[in-house]
Parts: C-alpha cells; structure tokens; sequence
C-alpha cells in the first residue's frame, strides 16, 4: 500500500483557520522508519529517489494541514535531496578522500536509521516491561490480580498513521467540480461536534468512515483536524490492531463534554 500522494488530485484548498496547534513528537528519522516499515523497504538499501519523494510528499501534506512542523524536518528533506544528487553521479565524480564503506551516500543515514531503530527498540521494550510489573504489583507495589487479557492488544497510533488515512481518503475521493473547490470553507467546530455525536455512546468507528460521504477534499481536511483536536484535547482515543491496519477512534472513558473545551479560534472558525 503506497503511502504516495496522487499528484493528479484536485489541490485541497488551504486556510489558516484549520490551524491545529498539535505539537508532533515524532522527528524526521520517525517518518522515515514509518515509511521504510510501511513500504517494505531493506533499511539498508533505501530507494532513495521514492522514499525522498514519499518524505516530501508527507512534510507537503503536514504543511497544507498547518501542523507545526520543526526545523529538523527540513534538514532532513534537504539531506535527502543532497544524498539523492550524489546518487546520480558517477563513482569517479565523487570524493576521492571518502573511506571505501562511505562510497555509498546512503551510508551515514542508514548508519542513524539503525541506531536509533535499536533507541527506539530498547525504549519500546522498557516501556512494555514497566507496564507489566504496574500491572502486576500496582502503584505501590501490592500484588494484583490479572483478569482475563483482551485477544487483541491495539498500539497508540502515531501522527504519521494518521496522516497517512487521510491521505488515503484523499486519493480514494473522486475528482472534484470547480464549484466544490472553492465552496465555501467548513467549520472545524462543527465537525468536532459531529466526530463527537458519532462516537457517542460508546461507539467505535472505523476512522475512514468519517470521510466517507464528504463533499469535498477540504471536509476531509476539515474533519481530520477535528480528529486531531479531540485527540490532543483527550477526548479521543485512536487505535489500531495492527501496524498499518485500520484506525479505530473512540471516547475516552468518563470523558468531559469537549464542546466546552474546544478552543476559541475554532469556535469561530467559518
């Protein structure tokens, strides 16, 4: 499943009031590892030209969706694009002073990716021990009886596993008149209220299926970051059976009304 976005779709129309203030954890050697994972790629033979083109594609669609994107993320863009260069000339062209294992221009970012895969690996595991023994012993150490475990353990789901269903949903869409793309914008408030309808009651729902029997592009964008509102807001919560399987959004238990919480410049939104 390519992670590409269609270069043949209709623009999806920008505004500054989708603005969601949602602060991204995850860096540039994330989305790689994401993308490399996703498509299956040999860590250590990285098709430089289509996952430079998957990188940008992604950092363009971060930037149509107004998130706050750091400084890194363009370092790495632009590293990706010397590498890619540098792929393109011939041996002879290159510097002579390199070492015979730095011939590749690969190396040095593959040398990053699998160090911090190996980080990020020994966190991971950390972090699932620590969840047992809490499980186990409790908060202050007393022992605690296990009940029955669900069959299927769901994983948080990371901000590029959401980028990537809306971007699918976006290549899904049919192409758009011109009378829809430049329909007037969706407010960002109301689809919070209707994400927050939808999963009332305790309901689970597929999130491809808020996309589906949307008028346009732009309220796909718009109820994506209504999606990414509840969520920072904890509201909801996004999970997933499987790496790149379905998403499944819901409430979060005992949760406040978040019609009260949502912020200003939503509400206002047109």
């Amino acid at each position: 499943m390519s992670g590409d976005i269609d270069s043949g779709a209709a623009p999806v129309a920008e505004s500054k009031e989708y603005k969601v203030r949602l602060e991204i954890f995850e860096g540039p050697l994330d989305l790689l590892l994401y993308l490399i994972k996703k498509n299956e790629l040999d860590i250590y033979d990285i098709p430089i030209e289509t996952i430079t083109r998957q990188y940008i594609e992604y950092l363009e669609l971060m930037r149509i969706l107004d998130l706050e994107i750091a400084g890194e993320f363009l370092v790495m863009a632009a590293t990706l694009m010397m590498i890619k260069s540098r792929m393109l000339l011939p041996e002879d062209d290159r510097a002579e002073e390199e070492e015979e294992e730095e011939d590749d221009p690969r190396w040095d970012l593959v040398r990053q990716l699998v160090e911090y895969k190996k980080f990020k690996d020994a966190a991971g595991y950390l972090e699932g021990r620590e969840e047992e023994q809490g499980d186990v012993f409790g908060p202050e150490g007393e022992h605690l009886e296990l009940g029955p475990q669900p069959e299927v353990a769901f994983s948080d789901v990371g901000i590029f596993d959401l980028i990537s269903a809306l971007n699918e949903a976006l290549e899904r869409a049919e192409p758009e008149e011109v009378a829809e793309i430049f329909a007037e914008p969706c407010s960002v408030a109301d689809m919070v209220d209707e994400v927050l309808r939808e999963t009332g009651g305790g309901r689970e729902i597929e999130l491809r299926s808020l996309f589906t029997g949307r008028k346009s592009r732009q309220e796909m964008v718009c109820t994506f970051l209504a999606v990414l509102e509840l969520i920072k807001l904890n509201e909801l919560v996004a999970e997933q059976e499987a790496h790149f399987g379905r998403i499944v959004i819901r409430r979060r238990e005992g949760p406040e009304t978040a019609a009260a919480t949502v912020p200003g410049d939503l509400e206002e939104a047109p």
